[in-house]
């Protein structure tokens, strides 16, 4: 049985579905539309589809649905369904569920496009929004009231790298019958299992480490098949976010190699994290799998290890930062992260540069942050380059 496999097992079998030539790889299905054998045939599929039977690739597509089960497979979900990127599965999850006069409750550390969704989109359309410290429970609990209709949260922070108590939260939510969505891309489907945490609605960006080299976007929304088949399905196939087929097979593929790459990156990250620190040119390193990372303790009870992204800040604001840029040789200055590639990013000018001054202080986005994306290269030679580049300073 599939649910008995694991997960590198389920990364590279779950969700095939081999045409009569018996491919070993999946088939690309570049096709818009399907053929049906007679009117009788298409008024039946209309009315409701089988496994295996498709009306039009922004509704589904075999090699999306390939890509959808084995996702689904690893994370444990009744359903998932795939969108054209990150963001296309964000504002679904939360958009396919919302009307106006809806009140949200929404962790306030969220990456640059999450906060324009929750502090502009949703308001706009009537939705009460509000934004609280994540990692506080008790600012969950006061703010979740009866009648809130869900809470959104990133798993571990962007870029700051904060790591939020999945269950604390569910339990806190559930009480009053809200619903919990849960942006889990910095933490990976390797490293936490938030569904089994209390997550009712995951999102991902498949352009992350999904993908992990670069290549495409896509994204997808995982649950329970009643809310994916019902709300989330309707709002995506009307609204138009439908991933491709052919960059569902590149993820596909890229799912095969998932844990392999995210374990070697990780581990390079804390070999990273642990060379760094108490560099004088630094005033924090940020990286949950440290001792001194602020939520260390529920890292161990939540995280299988610290994954593959950390932080570091430099003293000297954005003239240091941008030096301890321009001195890299091996790491690509991108905005992108879960690459094969390392990357760094500064977030003050570029992922986060619409918020502000203040905005970014209050969730610790100082001009000196610089977050670093950790990719498949010899751990040696990063580090090396990171303490080359930090020697300018």
């Amino acid at each position: 049985m599939t649910s008995d496999w694991a997960n590198r097992t389920k990364l590279v079998h779950s969700g095939i579905r081999r045409s009569q030539y018996g491919e070993m790889s999946e088939a690309i299905f570049l096709t818009q539309g399907f053929d049906y054998p007679t009117a009788e045939a298409a008024e039946a599929r209309f009315i409701e589809s089988g496994p295996d039977e498709f009306i039009y690739a922004r509704y589904g597509n075999p090699t999306v649905r390939m890509f959808e089960e084995r996702i689904a497979a690893l994370e444990g979900a009744e359903d998932a369904f795939a969108t054209a990127s990150g963001m296309a599965a964000v504002n679904g999850a939360l958009f396919s569920m919302l009307s106006a006069g809806d009140h949200v409750v929404s962790a306030k550390a969220l990456f640059g496009s999450c906060l324009y969704i929750t502090e502009t989109l949703l308001p706009r359309f009537g939705v009460d929004v509000d934004f609280v410290d994540g990692t506080d429970l008790e600012a969950w609990r006061a703010a979740v009231k009866p009648g809130t209709k869900l809470v959104f949260l990133e798993a571990m922070s962007n870029p700051t790298l904060e790591v939020i108590d999945i269950a604390g939260v569910a339990e806190i939510a559930h009480s009053v019958g809200a619903m919990v969505v849960v942006d889990n891309v910095f933490v990976t489907p390797v490293f936490q299992r938030s569904l089994e945490l209390g997550a009712d609605v995951l999102v991902y960006s498949a352009t992350k480490h999904i993908d992990g080299q670069g290549r495409c976007l896509g994204g997808v929304v995982l649950g329970s098949r009643e809310f994916i088949r019902g709300p989330f399905e309707t709002y995506l196939k009307h609204t138009g976010g439908a991933l491709s087929p052919f960059n569902a097979w590149v993820m596909l593929k890229g799912l095969e190699t998932l844990d392999l790459r995210c374990r070697a990156q990780a581990d390079t990250a804390s070999t990273i994290a642990r060379a760094l620190k108490d560099h004088p040119a630094l005033e924090r390193i940020i990286y949950p799998g440290l001792a001194d990372h602020p939520q260390a303790a529920l890292v161990g009870r939540q995280m299988e290890t610290g994954g593959t992204m950390l932080a570091i800040d430099l003293k000297g604001g954005k003239e240091a930062a941008f030096r301890f840029l321009n001195g890299l040789e091996i790491l690509a200055i991108s905005n992108n992260l879960g690459d094969a590639k390392s990357i760094a990013t500064h977030p003050a000018t570029t992922t986060h540069q619409r918020l502000s001054a203040e905005a970014r202080a209050e969730l610790g986005i100082g001009d000196g942050l610089i977050r670093i994306s950790v990719g498949l290269e010899d751990a040696g030679d990063l580090v090396n380059d990171i303490l080359g580049a930090l020697s300018s300073q």
